[in-house]
């Protein structure tokens, strides 16, 4: 969701650094941010993201204020998210004026918040929890989801639970509390997602975009003696979100993720639309309160 929300403030023009740790467990890696910080850089639907030392942060700001002549900063602290995308249609100026990339830093903690002093904070973790986020992080802080008390924990929360409110901006109060349900995809629910069945180091047999039947063997877990457990899959679909092969797994961690409309391939490689709409959110969090490109 973090990599819907830096794809919507980049093409709009904002400087932006994503906060990362130094392990994302994104399964939807195609379409999230952080696997730069796997991979050193990747693209999505156009915009690229780099992974940069944090002694290059300021520097790389600065150059990209040259380029796109913008005088804000949004930090996102622990977003999980690989490179995200630029909507096809956008105008050739408007693709000349913004920052060239997206910059990801290593930064758990989010040591170069204080360092920086941004115009925004936007706690797009959506780990169902407050991870640290205060309100005095900087004039404008935006918590995602449940977790968060606007007024104590943030300026504005904003609401990432599927349904009439989704992404309704929250200035009083808290989010809709976590379900522990996964949303409604083709009308399976809590079997689309793949949780670890035990601990090890995963290897993964049927990748992000595969077409797969329920029963297949789609990933193998190694444990420490050798020993091997398979994992597969829940439904019939298609692999939408999958951890990467050689990641070490806690048992219970979700690990997969199938989408059962066979007729999506798409959707494995492009910004849902929960994630465009909680992008949208913040854009208008961000003006609302005089913070522009």
């Amino acid at each position: 969701m973090a990599s819907g929300v830096l794809a919507a403030i980049h093409i709009c023009g904002f400087r932006v650094l994503a906060l990362e740790t130094e392990n994302p467990s994104a399964i939807r890696r195609t379409v999230a941010f952080s696997e730069a910080v796997r991979i050193g850089h990747c693209s999505i639907e156009g915009i690229e993201a780099r992974l940069i030392a944090k002694e290059q942060v300021a520097a790389i700001l600065s150059a990209n204020d040259g380029e796109a002549g913008t005088d804000t900063t949004a930090d996102f602290p622990g977003a999980e998210a690989m490179t995200v995308g630029i909507e096809t249609g956008a105008a050739a100026g408007s693709k000349a004026n913004r920052p060239s990339f997206i910059p990801i830093a290593v930064d758990p903690t989010g040591e170069l918040i204080s360092e920086l002093q941004p115009a925004a904070v936007v706690d797009a973790i959506i780990a169902k929890k407050n991870c640290g986020t205060r309100l005095d992080m900087a004039p404008l802080v935006i918590a995602l989801g449940p977790g968060f008390t606007a007024g104590k924990d943030a300026h504005i929360v904003i609401e990432t639970m599927r349904g009439h409110n989704l992404a309704r901006l929250i200035y009083q109060g808290t989010a809709l509390p976590n379900t522990g349900v996964p949303g409604l995809v083709g009308g399976e629910s809590a079997l689309r997602v793949i949780h670890a069945p035990a601990a090890g180091t995963l290897r993964v047999l049927r990748d992000i975009g595969s077409s797969v039947a329920r029963g297949e063997t789609i990933a193998r877990i190694i444990h420490t003696d050798g020993s091997v457990t398979d994992v597969a899959a829940s439904l019939n679909g298609i692999i939408r979100g999958m951890l990467p092969d050689g990641f070490t797994v806690r048992s219970g961690l979700k690990m997969a993720d199938i989408d059962p409309r066979l007729t999506e391939l798409n959707n494995c490689f492009t910004i849902s639309d929960k994630a465009r709409a909680l992008g949208g959110a913040v854009l208008t969090a961000l003006l609302s309160r005089g913070i522009v490109p």
